[in-house]
């Protein structure tokens, strides 16, 4: 497992761990004394570590190189069940952008989410899960076939942005996001969005509109990342940190302020540490969203789902 800056205390721990075990397998000494210390230990780190974390590192445990993406939720939540389906019908498939049907328990559900790669050949054909307007076209198209079949929609949201590049920009980046968020707010069956690692401006919010909005609790959702945020008002990524602090992204900044609707609990130190736990969170979660919002006729749910957002923010006349 790899660890970031601030958890090297916790690696520490977890090699005298290592090395006990090692001085027990390779010799007579009884360790268990010392090993249920470093154990006592290692959860006592964890805690002083993961409850005061800080803006900046919740934002890089959401990038964490082994936490579970898109694809790792849907297959172990679906399992064989799921169906990927392919292409926009119009230009072709973006790899950034998945989606297709499975089943929680005797549910069908449409799943769709932002993948990213896990090595740099597969983040390459992931486009580092940035999607271009085919993705989200692809995206609006299967909501679309879910609607049709009265079958929820689930989004799950790891992005740090929509694909930025003129080719994207050329086919309509920007009017296919719109496009998703009008649609999103007028679809006639559940839809349930989760922010599982990095929730970045309208790359995420393109599949972001829905009845409820929840966030793991290691993630972050903002109009900006603190990188892009440091270099435009500081002219410098140096100021991060301090931009991760004032843009007010992470999971607790947006409850407190109205913006989703619930935090979904991680295990201690982040997703990865045990994602079995995380995915059965996640799709505890997902069906009684579900069943929350099937108790509501169709006209009812669509309006209340409109008013969520336009309700956010204060406005003066």
């Amino acid at each position: 497992m790899e660890f970031l800056d601030f958890e090297v205390p916790v690696k520490e721990v977890l090699d005298q761990i290592d090395k006990c075990k090692s001085i027990e397998n390779e010799s007579d000494v009884d360790v268990t004394k010392t090993f249920n210390l470093l154990q006592k230990k290692l959860v006592e780190t964890k805690k002083d570590i993961y409850k005061n974390l800080s803006a900046w590192q919740r934002v890089q445990l959401s990038r964490h190189p082994n936490r579970p993406y898109a694809l790792d939720y849907i297959n172990n939540i679906c399992g064989a069940s799921f169906l990927e389906l392919h292409g926009d019908r119009n230009v072709k498939d973006d790899k950034a952008m998945i989606g297709g049907l499975g089943k929680i328990n005797d549910q069908t559900i449409m799943l769709i989410g932002t993948q990213k790669g896990y090595n740099t050949k597969t983040r390459q054909f992931r486009n580092f899960g940035m999607a271009n307007p085919e993705g989200y076209r692809k995206a609006l198209r299967l909501m679309k076939k879910a609607e049709k079949f009265n079958i929820p929609i689930v989004t799950l949201i790891d992005t740090p942005g929509a694909y930025p590049g003129m080719e994207a920009e050329e086919r309509g980046q920007g009017e296919a996001i719109a496009r998703n968020i009008y649609e999103m707010m007028n679809i006639k069956v559940p839809i349930i969005c989760i922010v599982i690692g990095e929730g970045a401006s309208g790359g995420a919010l393109g599949i972001g509109v829905g009845d409820k909005v929840m966030m793991l609790e290691n993630t972050w959702y903002s109009v900006i990342s603190p990188e892009s945020c440091s270099s435009i008002l500081w002219r410098s990524w140096e100021f991060k940190e301090s931009a991760a602090d004032s843009l007010k992204l992470t999971a607790d900044d947006m409850l407190k302020n109205k913006l989703i609707d619930k935090i979904i609990k991680e295990p201690l130190g982040g997703a990865h540490y045990d994602p079995i736990m995380t995915y059965n969170s996640v799709k505890e979660n997902i069906v009684k969203s579900i069943q929350e919002i099937n108790s509501l006729p169709p006209d009812k749910m669509i309006l209340k789902r409109r008013k969520k957002f336009t309700s956010i923010g204060k406005f003066k006349s």
